[in-house]
């Protein structure tokens, strides 16, 4: 039996389930997968109304998707529970309702927690882990769901180790930086953030780039940390996102680096980055056909 920080998954699943359950049982971001990603599960039935809530979703008729991505949904796809689940949190569409997104995901998991991280639902798994956990760690305001921030980094860590997942391992680090959920530990951060970075993770390279430069809490690499920042700032300019705090890191261990330090910084990024093209490419995007985990996900890298 798989266990995470030694809960049993079955264990962690069914208080998921429950958690719906006491809710008031289950509710009837990314795009949708193509019908060519339908060997997942279904039915012809499912399938159908699942290309039809595609369909209607693209096409901007929100009430004809809602009745399809639904259909689909009861019969157990997990891209239309996952998809529901998405639209709810984000108000996609929809009124935004976090507790139905909740329900969602938490269905999601009940029904497929233990696949296989190879099977085609698995990214569709692996983001319903992280938003289960995500709810746990800052609650759900008017509803049963209080924030658990232990049960939040148990859930991260299944989803960070089990399925490889690059947000999981990105939140996972953090709470170990923080000493949230548990101890403070900054090596078993830096070693989640690393996995992390490797995948294209903006924010992990950032803070595993602190980390190394400052050396103050793990053992310092001068290279490997300017390293980091100089891949992160490139990316993070590459995708348009806002690059203050990165920019000021990357100055600030720029600043004191000799100039061998700086050349072969430099020279290990531009290699990072080409040999990585894919996660370079991807880094900071949210709908990208699915989610965006699956796109940087590599069995090597879990």
């Amino acid at each position: 039996m798989r266990t995470v920080n030694r809960v049993p998954v079955p264990m962690m699943r069914a208080a998921l389930v429950a958690a719906a359950i006491a809710l008031g049982g289950p509710a009837f971001g990314f795009d949708l997968p193509t019908p060519s990603d339908s060997g997942m599960c279904c039915d012809e039935a499912a399938l159908e109304a699942l290309r039809q809530g595609a369909r209607a979703y693209y096409a901007g008729d929100t009430k004809q998707a809602l009745d399809g991505l639904e259909s689909a949904a009861e019969s157990g796809h997990p891209a239309a529970q996952w998809k529901l689940g998405r639209m709810y949190a984000a108000g996609d569409g929809v009124h935004e309702d976090d507790l139905k997104a909740f329900e969602y995901f938490s269905r999601l998991i009940a029904a497929h927690g233990d696949d296989a991280p190879t099977s085609p639902q698995a990214p569709f798994v692996a983001n319903a882990f992280v938003e289960v956990g995500s709810y746990y760690l800052n609650g759900i305001d008017n509803s049963a769901v209080g924030p658990d921030v232990g049960r939040a980094r148990q859930i991260f860590t299944y989803a960070a180790s089990y399925f490889g997942d690059a947000e999981a391992q990105v939140n996972l680090g953090r709470m170990y930086l923080d000493g949230v959920g548990g101890d403070r530990d900054p090596r078993q951060a830096a070693r989640w953030f690393l996995l992390a970075a490797r995948k294209g993770e903006i924010e992990a390279q950032l803070r595993l780039g602190q980390l190394l430069t400052a050396g103050d809490e793990i053992e310092p690499n001068p290279v490997q940390g300017l390293m980091w920042l100089t891949v992160a700032l490139k990316q993070a300019r590459f995708v348009h996102r806002d690059d203050a705090e990165i920019r000021a890191a990357h100055e600030a261990a720029f600043s004191i680096a000799g100039e061998e330090v700086r050349r072969r910084a430099t020279a290990m990024a531009d290699q990072w980055l080409a040999e990585n093209a894919a996660a370079y490419a991807t880094a900071g995007d949210l709908d990208d056909g699915q989610p965006r985990s699956a796109a940087r996900r590599t069995s090597a890298n879990r």
